[in-house]
């Protein structure tokens, strides 16, 4: 067992600093000041990073923590705290670790016996979420999914009977593919799909999948998508069996295999095509 008192002891300290996702103003004056009392910061993206420290008028030496170096960099990070150094870590935007670097250096420095300390602030997935209208607890975050088809729906189908609300991100030009994908898999539940968040084009649009899905096209921006979790009495009462098993016996009159008709039948009625596949053959 670790324990760990914060404020405590004179241990050296890795800060894990939240960063705005948008709105400068939402750093919180505690994260201006850990940055300024640091000895290093480490950061996702420096580049990024030196605009944010240059408008707080923040000086700090700041070095690169990025996904392509974290093995590296996660023991020089360490060698720091071992010298006695306090430093703290910086994503681009929102939390580290939270769909960015960081797990690495703090499982790390949790064995080495250092301090690890949040620094509250904003975060993408907590805003969509309780902004979405849907249930805001339990939830699951599920962060980015594989960009691969394959992967992107066998990842969909262990989380088809996941009762708790679930987030995902999503970047502008694979986010139609994911949305196919869920219509495929979980059906056509509720969805609220967020953007731009804390911005000047901040947008949540709410409908179901197939709704959100009509206008992908047109959607750019940095991207959250929070589905409704399972909800098998939903599921089983929206449409009638007798109503999809005569349509799919339709297409196998038309040529279609089992399968094929299946497929179809889950798209045109938003269904998941594994709940269908399990209604028809259980018949």
């Amino acid at each position: 067992m670790k324990r760990q008192k914060s404020f405590e002891n004179e241990q050296p300290t890795l800060y894990l600093v939240a960063t705005p996702i948008g709105n400068l103003q939402e750093i919180t004056p505690r994260a201006i000041e850990v940055l300024k009392s640091v000895d290093v910061i480490a950061a996702e993206d420096t580049r990024n990073t030196m605009k944010l420290l240059n408008y707080f008028d923040i000086h700090t030496r700041c070095i690169a923590h990025h996904m392509h170096n974290e093995h590296e960099s996660a023991k020089g990070l360490l060698n720091l705290l071992e010298e006695g150094k306090n430093v703290a870590i910086v994503s681009d935007a929102g939390y580290p670790l939270v769909s960015d670097p960081g797990q690495i250096i703090v499982s790390m420095v949790v064995e080495a016996g250092y301090n690890v300390v949040p620094i509250s602030g904003a975060n993408a997935a907590l805003n969509a979420l309780v902004a979405s209208g849907l249930s805001a607890q339990p939830f699951m975050f599920v962060g980015f999914l594989k960009a691969n088809e394959n992967e992107r729906k066998k990842a969909c189908l262990e989380l088809q009977k996941i009762k708790q609300t679930m987030i995902f991100y999503e970047a502008p030009h694979r986010v139609k593919k994911t949305l196919e994908t869920f219509l495929e898999v979980f059906g056509n539940r509720q969805l609220c799909l967020a953007r731009e968040i804390t911005k000047l084009h901040e947008e949540f649009i709410r409908g179901n999948v197939s709704e959100i899905l009509a206008i992908a096209d047109d959607l750019k921006g940095e991207m959250v998508l929070v589905l409704e979790g399972y909800n098998e009495d939903i599921v089983a009462k929206e449409i009638p069996y007798s109503v999809i098993y005569e349509h799919i016996t339709c297409y196998i009159e038309q040529g279609f295999s089992t399968n094929e008709a299946i497929k179809k039948v889950a798209k045109e009625h938003g269904i998941s095509k594994n709940e269908i596949y399990k209604m028809y053959h259980s018949c």
